[in-house]
């Protein structure tokens, strides 16, 4: 009998097709559901490549569904003190900011290929203009530092840099409302996409060990710190309501005092795998995706407004109304998905 052509999964090389689809979904719920740290996936599937071949079995039969097998690999080879440092994305602070700054130069560059196609090769810079693009970028670099700094549970930091981002917004705003509008120059829009394309090779490639360090908490000097620096990872990282999160602290707090003295990080440990512990479960997955519903349905809604200003200022449908459109479409697929996820009932799996 002949012997079934073979399919490959990265450098893995599979004697059948199911069990290159078996590797495939393996691969996603690792990454998708368990936050694996980079590389695990691919050490796991390299192991279980060898039980298969030796076996001479398809993989399901050796292994088992492969959604159960990544449960498995994930509770036993996933530490908590990684999933107590990354957020519900599974995403570092470094990772998070490199992730949007890398995203925002694609945005420009697709922007670009549509301002190319709508209006032309050549695109007039002004001083108004000048101004009112680099509002944007200010806007969006200093909103996304807020966000992380949520993320990373420093919700003074948070708040810190969305009054900064109002600040930014509002002279930004002022200066490019004021400065002249008379052109400067050409600029061929090819270039300014490959500056977008350095962008987002350059996002990618600053070192995000550096970036999760500036996030990093300074070491606590005592008990009260530490209390406080568990809240913020409840409220920010773990997406818990306020009040629920100061009831762990007050009893965080109270346990303390009774304890005779002995120091949080004795009593509880690392304040990060602490907050873990007490977020974790079912609860937790809902709360990140209502959050995520809320976001999706903002950005929708702002996609939805900027299709609905440029027909009334364009006067006919034209490739920009055709970009919020599908933009905002995206995101309204998103809030679909994550209000199924908020309601999905604890200990189910989402559908496939």
């Amino acid at each position: 009998m002949a012997k079934p052509p073979t399919t490959r999964t990265a450098d893995l090389v599979w004697d059948r097709e199911e069990d290159e689809e078996w590797a495939d979904t393996v691969h996603v719920r690792l990454v998708l559901d368990h936050d694996a740290p980079a590389g695990l996936a691919a050490e796991v599937l390299a192991e279980a490549h060898q039980l298969v071949h030796e076996a001479g079995l398809p993989a399901q039969e050796v292994l088992g569904e492969p959604e159960a097998y990544a449960r498995t690999v994930a509770a036993e080879r996933i530490s908590e003190a990684h999933r107590a440092k990354v957020d519900p994305r599974g995403l570092t602070p470094g990772e998070r900011v490199c992730a949007c700054l890398g995203t925002l130069g694609f945005i420009g560059f697709m922007l670009g290929l549509v301002q190319w196609v709508e209006d032309g090769l050549w695109v007039t810079a002004s001083w108004a203009s000048a101004a009112g693009y680099a509002t944007v970028g200010a806007v969006v670099l200093v909103g996304t530092l807020a966000f992380v700094a949520r993320a990373a549970g420093h919700i003074r930091g948070m708040w810190g840099f969305l009054a900064g981002t109002a600040c930014v917004f509002a002279g930004g705003i002022a200066v490019a409302t004021n400065a002249p509008g008379e052109p400067l120059f050409d600029v061929p829009v090819p270039v300014l996409m490959a500056a977008c394309v350095a962008w987002t090779v350059g996002a990618y490639a600053f070192p995000q060990a550096t970036l999760d360090r500036w996030f990093a908490p300074r070491p606590h000097a005592d008990d009260e710190q530490w209390l406080a620096r568990l809240e913020g990872l409840l409220r920010g990282r773990h997406a818990m309501p306020a009040a629920e999160a100061r009831g762990h602290v007050r009893e965080a707090g109270e346990h303390l005092a009774g304890a005779g003295g002995g120091h949080a990080e004795d009593v509880f440990g690392d304040v990060e795998v602490y907050a873990l512990r007490l977020a974790e479960g079912p609860r937790k997955r809902r709360r990140v995706a209502r959050h995520k519903m809320y976001r999706a349905a903002a950005v929708a809604a702002m996609f939805a407004v900027l299709a609905v200003v440029e027909v009334v200022e364009a006067g006919r449908f034209t490739g920009w109304v055709a970009c919020y459109v599908g933009a905002s479409g995206a995101w309204l697929w998103t809030l679909v998905a994550e209000w199924r996820e908020s309601r999905r009932p604890a200990g189910t799996q989402p559908p496939r």
